[in-house]
């Protein structure tokens, strides 16, 4: 709810963030590229001391490299930063670094795009894997600033670009429910197929304004963008089964992280999210 405030505007910081969700019933806080002015050590160690100042872990830090730009010089360029937003993850104690593909550029067929996207990923394994940084792959929509929407929006690209990169201890699936629904797939199914490499999961959920209906917003290409018609909710009371998703993670073992992306509407909201994952963090994963 944040995010451009803290990485844009910048008329709040990463710090004022830290303090205003210190009383959420969390156990961590999700960090993102843009939350931070420098990459310097003694800043990110400030970032990470305020963190754990609050009692937080860092989990996860959401990065968004542009893997699918046509020029190799931009590729470069966000393999370059990719990496140092791996470097910044270890620095600040998370275990996660989410990638993108890219931009579904009209000039990148699908069949380029995908060896884009498995080219730059795997230049930045080696580092991931010598700091023991995952890299999860998010069915996304966009980053904010995108022109163009997530190459592998779909299911059908997603699938091709997990498939196209066999690395399985370092890389996995950032699996969000709600861009799943944004895309024009099924999020149950989508899980199905992926719940197998889950390391990361977005957890938010969306509602339908009086008098629309789902199939009216979906586009033939999936492209549906977040319209003013498709909105932020409190997560548990919207189209996402949660029953369901829960079921199919624990049943597979799952055992990573949830985050929750909330708070359109306020931090009231942001709180009953966190309560109502919590009760199906303790309905599935007693254990845990």
């Amino acid at each position: 709810c944040y995010l451009d405030a803290i990485s844009h505007d910048r008329s709040m910081t990463v710090f004022d963030w830290i303090t205003m969700a210190a009383d959420l019933p969390v156990d961590g806080l999700e960090m993102y590229e843009g939350f931070f002015t420098s990459l310097e050590p003694d800043y990110l160690d400030s970032v990470s001391d305020a963190i754990a100042s609050a009692n937080f872990e860092m989990p996860m830090l959401c990065c968004s490299p542009d893997f699918t730009a046509p020029s190799e010089a931009d590729r470069k360029k966000a393999i370059d930063f990719q990496i140092q937003m791996v470097e910044a993850t270890k620095r600040l104690g998370g275990r996660f670094c989410r990638v993108l593909t890219g931009q579904r550029y009209p000039e990148v067929t699908v069949e380029q795009g995908v060896e884009y996207a498995k080219a730059c990923i795997e230049a930045v394994l080696p580092i991931a894997k010598e700091l023991d940084i995952v890299l999860s792959l998010e069915n996304h929509y966009k980053d904010g600033h995108w022109k163009y929407p997530e190459f592998a929006q779909k299911k059908e690209v997603f699938l091709k670009v997990l498939e196209a990169i066999p690395e399985r201890e370092y890389f996995g699936v950032q699996y969000d429910p709600s861009n799943a629904i944004v895309a024009g797939d099924d999020p149950i199914e989508l899980l199905r197929d992926v719940v197998d490499r889950v390391v990361t999961m977005h957890a938010s959920d969306r509602y339908l304004a009086d008098g629309t209906t789902l199939e009216e917003l979906r586009q033939a290409d999936g492209t549906l963008g977040y319209s003013p018609n498709l909105k932020h909710g409190v997560t548990g009371q919207g189209l996402n089964d949660y029953d369901q998703i829960f079921t199919i993670l624990s049943e597979a073992g799952y055992d990573g992280w949830v985050s929750i992306e909330d708070g359109m509407n306020g931090m009231d909201e942001m709180r009953d999210s966190a309560i109502f994952l919590g009760q199906m963090r303790d309905k599935y994963f007693s254990g845990s």
